[in-house]
Order: structure tokens, then sequence, then C-alpha cells
């Protein structure tokens, strides 16, 4: 007999089923522990409106912690023959207790039993990606704290423009990596609605303990319409991979201020060789590949959002289409989850050229701080912005670290303010 949920007997074409199918069942290995979680939650609930006795339960209770440790050790795996965690969790019970096993599924449909474990998914990667994004902030504002007056130069359109410091260009990363973090709780809350109870999108005719089963499950409260429900697939994880793409384009800029960095060019920064490959042809050559692994994997996160957008114009009620939302889904997590892991690794192993950046603050760098000087002397400042720009070039070399402690506007060089980003985190 086949394990399959939906299976009412008669013949399937093979190629169809296999076309169908695709790699759900690979892609489900990544569901099963919170499908196993979802479905403890979800018997524990039939038990206590009485679909579920109190010894069938005791016995699919330890038939559920056998497929977790099973699971957990790599043995109990789902396979072509499931099609997918749910079939393989079902069939593994009815093998083991019979018509116990049977009773697992009432109440509950496939669609709002994916729907479940991929919310509890989607809050374990969205957990584990806000801390990742701290400790990368955290990194960054150390740095900021150490070199905090140490100075560079600041560039608008890549070209040198005014005294800067490593200070504020690493707080200006931290900032904006805690910025990312307001989205990524954000999606966090919108995770944080149970769909279990809800079946194929209508609801069944069972007084289920829908509120039980969310709290049990650590849900902070339900997706209380069942047509909203089934909605909320695909558009949720639109929502929770902008989140990591937003966490995604601050990365990406570190990435690419330290590809420019690491030029011969620039020389302001070198990476330890621990994180840099080699060249197969040229001896000579150590390359920052992890930076710029680092700077393209915003375009995975955010190709998964355009293919999970694509998917979306959907009437209402369960469509097949949504099947293919796993597979961005868990690649676009992965990639961000990976990538933001790397940021404190690639913090620990610069080596700032201190010389090399203090001697590229040539003297037009200076040309504002001359210019806001003879403003504060009473010449009006469009009048003493022409009169620089007429003196650029016989303009001498300004000192730095005065330019630095004079820049006292808040968050500016002189007055970092690194405590109250700290706060946030």
């Amino acid at each position: 007999m086949s394990g399959k949920l939906w299976d009412k007997g008669g013949v399937s074409d093979a190629e169809m089923m296999r076309y169908t199918a695709r790699d759900d069942w690979q892609l489900d290995q990544a569901l099963l522990p919170h499908d196993l979680r979802a479905t403890r939650a979800h018997v524990r609930g039939l038990a206590r409106v009485g679909v579920v006795a109190n010894e069938e339960l005791a016995a699919l209770e330890a038939g559920l912690d056998e497929l977790d440790a099973r699971a957990a050790s790599g043995e109990f795996r789902v396979t072509p023959a499931d099609e997918d965690c749910h079939s393989a969790i079902e069939a593994a019970l009815v093998a083991k207790l019979g018509e116990a096993g049977k009773k697992v599924h009432t109440g509950r449909s496939r669609n709002d039993q994916v729907l479940v474990a991929l919310r509890l998914y989607e809050k374990d990667a969205l957990a584990r990606l806000a801390e990742a994004t701290r400790q990368g902030a955290v990194a960054l504002l150390d740095l900021a704290e150490r070199e905090a007056m140490t100075p560079m130069p600041g560039y608008t359109h890549l070209q040198r423009a005014v005294p800067s410091s490593v200070g504020l260009w690493a707080a200006g990363i931290a900032e904006s990596l805690v910025d990312a973090l307001d989205a990524v709780e954000a999606a966090a809350r919108q995770c944080d609605r149970c769909p279990l109870g809800t079946a194929a999108g209508y609801g069944v005719n069972l007084a289920l303990d829908r509120e039980g089963v969310a709290a049990e499950l650590g849900f902070g409260s339900l997706c209380v319409n069942p047509v909203a429900a089934q909605a909320s697939r695909g558009s949720v994880e639109v929502a929770v991979l902008t989140a990591a793409w937003q966490v995604m384009t601050a990365i990406r800029r570190f990435a690419w201020d330290l590809s420019l960095f690491t030029t011969a060019e620039f020389a302001f920064v070198k990476l330890d060789d621990a994180l840099t490959t080699g060249s197969s042809i040229m001896p000579n050559k150590r390359n920052p590949d992890v930076v710029e692994l680092m700077r393209a994997a915003s375009g995975v996160v955010q190709g998964a959002i355009a293919e999970l957008m694509g998917m979306l114009s959907l009437p209402s009620g369960y469509q097949r289409d949504l099947q293919l939302t796993k597979a961005p889904l868990f690649r676009g997590l992965d990639e961000a989850l990976a990538t933001t892991r790397m940021v404190p690794r690639v913090v620990a192993g610069m080596t700032l050229d201190r010389a090399r950046m203090r001697t590229a603050l040539t003297p037009d760098c200076f040309a504002t701080d001359r210019a806001v000087e003879l403003a504060l002397a009473g010449v009006p400042f469009r009048d003493a912005y022409r009169q620089v720009a007429n003196e650029v070039a016989s303009l001498e070399a300004g000192d730095p670290d005065r330019s630095l402690r004079e820049r006292t506007s808040p968050g500016a060089c002189g007055d970092l303010r690194l405590e109250q980003i700290r706060a946030r985190l």
C-alpha cells in the first residue's frame, strides 16, 4: 500500500509522478524535525478533544520520540517513495502502531501541515540569522571603538572627498546591520502565527484546540482565517527573504569596500592569508575570494525573492504552484546565514595600513574643512565654497587628527555615539 497521504487507489503515470514530486522529498528533510514537532502537538490537541484516546496518545508520543531520535541520527530520512515528510511520518507511525497511527491526520491537511512546518523552520532560521547579524554588528562596533580616530579618506562617487575615520566607516556598516535586524524581527513576528488547524484552507468540522496547539508550538497567536492562512504561503516567504536581503545589502557594501581597500591601488587593508586563495597560474596572487562571494550573496537572495514572487499570481485556495516555494526559500536563507556568519571572521582577519590611509588624505580632501572654517569666521558659506573652489590647487595638507576631532555633529567622527548603536542590540 502506498504511503502517500492522497492515494485513493488507481495507477498514476510514472513520469507525471516524477515531474510533480520533483525533489520535494529531499527538500523536506529540512522540515522533518519541525513536522515531527507539529505532529506531536497536533495529536495532543486531538486527545484533548476526544479524537485520540489516552493510551493511543501515549503510544503516538513514544513513536514520535523514536522518530525524533532516528531523524537526529540520520537513520530516519524521507525517501522518493514517501514523496514528502508528512507521508514519511504517518507511514512510519502506521507501520509501528497500526490503527493509532492512522489517526494522526484527523483534522489536518498536508496544506496546513506544510504551512506549520515552514513557519517553525522560518522562525528558527530567522533567530539564527538575527544572532549572526548581531555578532557581525558587534564585531564592527568593536573595530569602530578600537579605530575611532584612525584617519582614512571618505569617498563619494569613488573619488576622495573628505577626511573620515575607520571608526566612522565600521560604525556605518554596523548600524546598517542593526537596521536590517528590525526587518528580521518584523519577519519573525509575521511567522509567529500558527496555521495548524486550518486544514486545506476551509477549516474542519471538529472543535480543534487550535490555541492550545499554537501555544505548545511556541506561536504567539493564530492565523485565524483558513483562507488567509493558505494565502500566506509564499508571501510570508517573500517577507522572510526580504529581511535576509536587507542584511545582505549591508554585508555587500562591507564586502565591496574591502574588495577595493585590499587592492594594491588602495592598500588600506590586508586580509590574513587564511582568508585568501591563490591563483592556479600566477604565483604572486592572493585573492580575496571570500569578500567577493560575500558581495555576490545578496544576488542569490534577491534571485530567490524574484523566483517566489513569480509564483504568487494565484487565486484564493491552495494551488500546487506553491510546492515550488521551498527551494528558493531554503537556498536564500542558507546563503544569508552562511554569509552573515563570515563577517566577524573577516573583521578579525583584517590588518589596517594606517600610514597608507593617512597618506591618502591629499590636500584637496581638506577643502570642505577650509570652507567651514571660513563660514565660522563670518563668510557666507556659498561665498566660502566658491573661494575655496578657486584655491583647491594651492591648498596645503591639513591635520587629519584635528579634522576628525572637530567633526562634532552627532554621529560624525568626533562624536561617533557608538553606545547608541550598541543599545539597539
